[in-house]
């Protein structure tokens, strides 16, 4: 199938994806980013993607290890105390 569009939809916090086929594929944003990521380090960094790179996220999220780019791009250090 041939990705006629993707974008982020505000309204609802999905990037929603229509394909050639005329099916639509809608990504909920909220619910990936509560299942992946684990700080505010990789929720900013699946949040950049979102409004700047919809297509590269939809397509990290349907057929890439999201967990895993997560770790590798994006680096937590707890502050000492």
């Amino acid at each position: 199938m041939k990705i006629i569009s993707c974008e982020f939809n505000i309204d609802t916090a999905c990037v929603e994806l229509r394909l050639s086929n005329s099916t639509m594929i809608s990504i909920d944003t909220i619910a990936v980013e509560s299942d992946v990521a684990d700080n505010m380090y990789q929720r900013s960094e699946l949040d950049w993607l979102i409004y700047n790179a919809p297509l590269e996220y939809a397509d990290l999220i349907l057929n890439g290890a999201p967990e895993k780019y997560l770790k590798a791009v994006t680096q937590y250090k707890p502050m000492d105390s």
